[in-house]
C-alpha cells in the first residue's frame, strides 16, 4: 500500500504567514519619486505594468510555499502488513429455501422477506470482522459453496448481495449444508473454526442428517452456532392469485430441538430471532463470543520527497533575484 504524508505537518501552518507578509509589504508603499517628465510613462499600459510588476511578488510567494513544504518533510510511504497469528475462520450457512420469502419482518415499518433482513444483518457482521477469513454456503434442497473462505470481504459481500430465494431449491437440507461447511474448514489451521447456520425450517432434504453432520464437525473441532429465524405462529406470504397479489398465512415450523442439539454437540449455542433487532443482537453476541486476536506487524518504509520542493524553491529565489536586479528592477 502506497501513501503520502508529512513528517512535520505542523510546519505547514507557516504558510498562513504569507497573507500577513503581503499586507505588510503593501502598507509600506510610501516612497515618492521625482521625475522630470512623465511623457514616456503615459505610453505604458497600466494593466500590463501591474502584471509585470507583480511577477517578483508571485515568485517570492511561490518560493516561500515550496520551502515550507520542503521543511515539513513530505514522504512517500509503502506499508506492508503481515499477519503474525491466524484469526477465526467462519463459514456462513444461509437458508434460501422458499419459506424465506415470508414477510414477517419489517424494515422502516415496511414488510420485508426474511432473506433481505438476513442479508442486511449478515453484511454488517462481515464488515466488523475484517481480519477473519470468511466464506458462505447456501442451502435449500441442495447445498453448495457460494463463496470460499477469503479475506477479501468485498467479494463475499457481493455474493451475499446477489442471493435469491430458491437459488438452491425450496426444501431445506440442513445436514448437507453443515457437511459442505465442514469440508471447507476441516483442514485449515486457525485459532478457531466456526459455522453460523441460519434457517427458518426443518431438515427435509439431503442424504446427511443434521446429527451426523454435527458429529463430524465436532470431530474436527468446529463450533456450529445455529439460528432459527422467523416469528412464532403463522407468517404472511404474498402470492399470485386470480384476483392479483394476495396475502396468505401459513405455519413455518422451525425444528428448534434439532438446532439446539447441533449447537450443543459442538460446544456452541442456539439462538432464535423473531424480528430484525433480535437477529442483529444474535450476530453481535456471536461476534463477542468468537473474538479474533489477530496480531498484525505493520512494516512501513518511507522515501523523502523534500528535494522535489526544495530545489524548485531555490531556483525560483535565484530567478526572482535576477529579475529584480535586471529587467524588473525597482527604483525606490
Amino acid at each position: 500500500m502506497t501513501f503520502f504524508r508529512f513528517e512535520d505537518p505542523w510546519l505547514l501552518l507557516l504558510i498562513l504567514l504569507l497573507p500577513v507578509a503581503a499586507f505588510m509589504v503593501r502598507s509600506n508603499r510610501n516612497a515618492v519619486l521625482s521625475y522630470s517628465s512623465i511623457g514616456r510613462l503615459k505610453t505604458v499600459r497600466p494593466d500590463r505594468m501591474g502584471l509585470v510588476a507583480s511577477i517578483p511578488r508571485f515568485l517570492k510567494a511561490l518560493a516561500f510555499v515550496l520551502l515550507i513544504l520542503a521543511l515539513a518533510r513530505p514522504q512517500e510511504g509503502h506499508r506492508r502488513s503481515q499477519i503474525l497469528s491466524a484469526g477465526v475462520d467462519i463459514v456462513l450457512a444461509i437458508d434460501t429455501s422458499g419459506s424465506m420469502q415470508a414477510l414477517d419482518f419489517k424494515k422502516e415499518d415496511k414488510p420485508i422477506d426474511r432473506l433481505e433482513v438476513v442479508k442486511d444483518v449478515v453484511a454488517e457482521f462481515i464488515e466488523n470482522r475484517e481480519n477473519d477469513r470468511m466464506g458462505m454456503v447456501v442451502f435449500g434442497q441442495e447445498a453448495f459453496t457460494q463463496c470460499p473462505l477469503t479475506l477479501d470481504h468485498d467479494i463475499l459481500l457481493s455474493f451475499l448481495d446477489d442471493l435469491k430465494i430458491g437459488v438452491a431449491g425450496d426444501s431445506t437440507a440442513i445436514g448437507s449444508a453443515i457437511g459442505i461447511a465442514v469440508k471447507r474448514l476441516k483442514d485449515l489451521k486457525s485459532k478457531s473454526k466456526v459455522i453460523i447456520l441460519l434457517t427458518d425450517g426443518r431438515n427435509n432434504a439431503g442424504s446427511l442428517s443434521p446429527a451426523q453432520a454435527a458429529q463430524i464437525g465436532k470431530t474436527f473441532g468446529i463450533k456450529i452456532y445455529t439460528i432459527g429465524v422467523g416469528t412464532r405462529g403463522k407468517a404472511p406470504f404474498l402470492v399470485d392469485s386470480l384476483f392479483g397479489k394476495q396475502y396468505i398465512y401459513q405455519n413455518v415450523e422451525i425444528d428448534e430441538k434439532t438446532l439446539q442439539e447441533i449447537a450443543e454437540t459442538t460446544g456452541a449455542k442456539y439462538f432464535r430471532a423473531t424480528d430484525r433487532e433480535s437477529l442483529k443482537n444474535i450476530y453481535q453476541q456471536i461476534d463477542n463470543l468468537e473474538k479474533s486476536e489477530v496480531k498484525i506487524l505493520d512494516r512501513s518504509q518511507y522515501r523523502e520527497l523534500f528535494v522535489y520542493f526544495l530545489v524548485p524553491g531555490l531556483i525560483i529565489i535565484i530567478l526572482e533575484t535576477l529579475l529584480s536586479h535586471t529587467r524588473l528592477r525597482k527604483i525606490p
